[in-house]
Order: structure tokens, then C-alpha cells, then sequence
């Protein structure tokens, strides 16, 4: 994790760019540890910077994927990389979205390697590259825009059978008028989710499972 909490005076005086310490990263995931630790629980940062909070959540999913799964290197693969599809992020500078990205894949592929040794593939690793693509994004939170003025859009990530992985895209200004909404019978084009207990609309796109190490297939 960074020690500097920021990169310069001038990111602070126009982006008002100011890293979060490692202390208060921590006391703060500690406030949700038991969240932190469950694998599948997913998490979204609106300011990522380059990830101070999202590479400690996946450092501690990890250490749980490693705790559950160290003796099967194919369990290991798949809830690792399961953990990284749950970790979201936005930033508005595109620099902080790629050191981000850089940042997970290096976490997750230290891991990786050092747990499942020969039977780690490229294969998987170019898929966890792929979800860090769609799951770490460059956009306004605050205005749910991407940098080039489009919605914001976030691809959910599921298994459903086996190793099969299904993705479902949602437009985040959406996503959020779910937790404004009252529930009724009337809420067409809505669906409710029983883990945020609420309604979300139904995808913008939604593709056929597929192997999780091939999900890269879908673009």
C-alpha cells in the first residue's frame, strides 16, 4: 500500500486527489470484516484512486479463498477468481484506473502462482485481466457517467453451474434507484435482490455462461 497520501499538489487543487492511509483502510474494512471475508460479497468504491481499499478487500478474500481451497489448485483458480469479480471501482482519472487494475491483477497473480504453482494457466489470467477491465472503471460517480459522457455500466458476475460463469450488465444510475424505490406489484422491467434486499432493474445485457477461464470470449 502507498505510504505518500498524495501524488501532488495540483491532482489536490483540481481533483481534490487525496489517498486514504493504510491505518484507516484497514479500521475502516474492519467496521464490515465479516463482508471483507466473504468471497462472493461485492464491494464498490466511487473514488478508487489506485486502489488502496480494493486491493486490501482482495488481499483478505484471498487469504480466505487460500485458508478454504489451499489443497485443490482447480477450487483455488476458480474462487480466486471469483473474489476479483466481486470488487468494483470508478475513478475519474484514467491513471488511477490503470495503476487500479495493475495493482489487482499483481495481488491476485502473486497468489495464484504461489498457490496453485504448475497447474496456474494464462488462460486465467487473461480472464482476470478481463474482469478488471469491466469492474474498474474511468467515470464520474457523482454523475454516474463514464469519460466519454456514456452511463456508467458494470457487468455482474455469477457462478451458476459448476464452473460456468454468467454475466449480466447494468447501468449503475439504475442500479441505485433500486434503494429508492418502494416495493409493489407494479414494478415492471424491476427485480428484487435478495442479498442488497432490493430492487434493481433488469440488465441492459445479459449474456449464456460460460467457463469462467473463457469469459474474455464474450468481447
Amino acid at each position: 500500500m502507498r505510504s505518500a497520501q498524495t501524488k501532488s499538489k495540483q491532482r489536490v487543487t483540481d481533483h481534490g486527489e487525496v489517498f486514504t492511509a493504510e491505518r484507516e483502510v484497514n479500521a475502516m474494512l474492519d467496521l464490515v470484516k465479516q463482508e471483507t471475508e466473504r468471497i462472493e460479497s461485492r464491494f464498490l468504491e466511487p473514488a478508487c484512486g489506485d486502489g488502496n481499499f480494493l486491493a486490501e478487500i482482495l488481499r483478505r478474500k484471498l487469504n480466505v479463498v487460500k485458508a478454504r481451497y489451499r489443497k485443490c489448485p482447480a477450487d483455488y483458480e476458480k474462487y480466486a477468481l471469483l473474489a476479483v469479480t466481486s470488487i468494483y471501482g470508478v475513478d475519474i482519472l484514467q491513471d488511477n484506473v490503470d495503476e487500479c487494475r495493475k495493482r489487482m491483477f499483481t495481488i491476485f497473480d502473486k497468489e495464484y502462482t504461489a498457490n496453485c504453482k504448475k497447474e496456474a494457466n494464462d488462460e486465467c489470467r487473461e480472464a482476470v485481466k478481463y474482469i478488471l477491465r469491466h469492474n474498474i472503471l474511468c467515470g464520474d460517480a457523482l454523475t454516474m457517467k463514464m469519460s466519454d459522457g456514456e452511463p456508467i455500466i458494470f457487468a455482474e458476475w455469477s457462478m451458476v453451474t459448476g464452473d460456468f460463469l454468467k454475466r449480466r450488465d447494468f447501468r449503475l444510475d439504475q442500479m441505485l434507484e433500486g434503494h429508492q424505490e418502494q416495493m409493489t406489484l407494479f414494478m415492471t422491467g424491476w427485480e428484487y435482490d435478495d442479498e442488497i434486499q432490493a430492487f434493481i432493474p433488469l440488465p441492459i445485457r445479459e449474456f449464456p455462461p460460460i467457463h469462467y477461464r473463457r469469459v474474455q470470449q464474450y468481447e
